[in-house]
């Protein structure tokens, strides 16, 4: 009988060698003594501002124009909190648009990282590719189909591809002959032609030429109530008799992202939903920004409207983006492709992020992301008491959550301020002089804006918000002084 040793794949064979393992856990102890000096806000080292001007001018010639913030990453950090190069200190309360769950420099994460750079090929492909990628896809059709009927799973390098090939589905199931997409009005989809048609702002399609024909819906709206649910299906039904046949799809964003973080009860979607399967009107969930941020992976799974869906796409904090599909919208040979799928890096510490989130405490109403939630909003209110004159009333809004003042919001690790009635030029104003004194946040919404925020909730720690709320308060006071 062989040895069982050489059973081994000579990958397996390396991945065990302990000498591999104690490397390993040389590199990440040493990561952990280097952010261990990593505790706050701090300005930056005068020694090293002139070579960072100078990387930020390059950075501008190379593109064309200057990033949104002066931000170039050191490439260490603490959870939260992000050294840059010019070696300041800030606390990431955006990590790239939630891309970075779990923080700056997680050690566990360099761990998974670091096995996974001893693979063969750094980027994965729809031709190549190695069991990560299976593991990882199949890891996301578990989940999804514990309350759905979502079967398969395409895995793609981006949010906008992954919305571009749903859309590509959704037509493909209606045999190319109904052009038209339903979406919801303030809905955001990506930056490709097709996307920037598709999304509801105008900023991201001028200059190009307008080919989608799309039929805007209005979104929940908290303050109708009952009547912004009957006026939303009667404006559904009414783009359903005027074009009969001719939609391949009603795509849903459950929260809106961009938009806002609006937010919709399952009362609202369900009758939209309905009417949409009765008329054979696909139904395409885009989670690209929700994914793993509310109280399930999935947020269809926290309304329990599952059983509607036929596509659905998620992206950002999975590293790996995908689109996953019922048996019965399974595409033609050759529809979907891509020369890259993701990093085997990607692969691996994506997979990891979803399993950790899943198996500790994460999910549910008592869960580590809804306390931190709460923890949130604790600040926010303690906010709003002690400067009553930064939240003026705001003139028009589509999804505030009911708290004491109404002026912050959202849900889960989707969080929302709304300072200075949400007036552009002030919430945008807000952000600059929140970066230059140590809060990196971003914004969102449409008349009202809104200051955003996306903490990485694997690594966050409630109490953190207090000195992440003292950095905002300042800021506040100085726009709020430049009246």
């Amino acid at each position: 009988m062989p040895n069982s040793t050489a059973l081994l794949s000579v990958a397996a064979s390396l991945a065990e060698n302990p000498a591999i393992a104690k490397a390993i856990d040389t590199i990440v102890a040493e990561v952990r003594e280097s952010q261990a000096s990593i505790i706050g806000v701090k300005p930056p080292q005068d020694d090293l501002i002139q070579s960072y001007e100078a990387t930020l001018e390059q950075f501008a010639k190379n593109k064309g124009r200057g990033p949104y913030f002066p931000y170039l990453g050191s490439g260490v950090g603490n959870g939260p909190l992000v050294e840059l190069a010019d070696g300041s200190v800030k606390w990431d309360m955006i990590n790239g648009i939630g891309v970075s769950m779990f923080g700056h420099s997680n050690p566990e994460m360099i761990e998974v990282a670091l096995r996974a750079a001893m693979g063969d090929t750094i980027m994965q492909g729809n031709l190549q590719c190695n069991e990560d990628s299976v593991e990882f896809a199949q890891l996301l059709v578990d989940e999804a189909s514990r309350s759905s009927n979502l079967k398969h799973c395409f895995l793609t390098n981006s949010g906008a591809m992954a919305n571009e090939s749903a859309l590509k589905v959704c037509m493909q199931y209606k045999g190319g002959l109904a052009p038209r997409v339903i979406a919801f009005a303030d809905c955001f989809m990506g930056r490709t032609l097709a996307m920037s048609q598709l999304g509801d702002s105008a900023a991201g399609r001028v200059g190009l030429p307008l080919n989608m024909q799309v039929d805007y819906m209005p979104f929940f709206d908290p303050e109708h109530g009952d009547r912004s649910i009957e006026e939303a299906l009667d404006q559904l039904k009414r783009y359903i008799a005027r074009y009969p046949g001719q939609h391949c799809c009603f795509v849903m964003e459950l929260i809106q992202g961009e938009g806002g973080f609006n937010l919709g009860p399952r009362e609202f979607f369900e009758p939209l939903m309905k009417l949409c399967r009765e008329q054979d009107v696909p139904i395409w969930i885009d989670e690209i920004q929700t994914f793993g941020r509310t109280e399930t992976m999935f947020h269809f799974e926290q309304l329990g409207l599952g059983q509607y869906i036929d596509v659905l796409t998620l992206g950002k904090m999975s590293q790996v983006c995908a689109c996953l599909y019922t048996e019965g919208f399974n595409p033609k040979p050759g529809l979907l492709s891509g020369t890259f799928i993701g990093s085997t890096v990607g692969l691996n510490v994506g997979r990891w992020m979803l399993q950790t989130l899943r198996d500790e405490g994460f999910y549910g109403p008592q869960g580590k992301i809804a306390t931190l939630h709460e923890a949130f909003c604790e600040q926010a209110t303690k906010l709003e008491k002690a400067h009553p004159d930064w939240f003026g009333p705001i003139p028009h809004d589509s999804g505030l959550e009911c708290h004491a003042l109404g002026h912050h919001g959202g849900i889960g690790g989707m969080m929302r301020l709304t300072p200075f009635e949400g007036k552009k030029d002030k919430i945008l104003a807000l952000v600059k002089v929140m970066f230059e004194e140590g809060l990196i946040a971003f914004f969102c919404g449409h008349d009202p804006y809104h200051i955003r925020f996306l903490p990485p909730v694997g690594v966050m720690k409630p109490e953190q918000f207090e000195p992440v709320f003292q950095v905002l308060e300042k800021a506040m006071a100085k726009v709020a002084q430049q009246s």
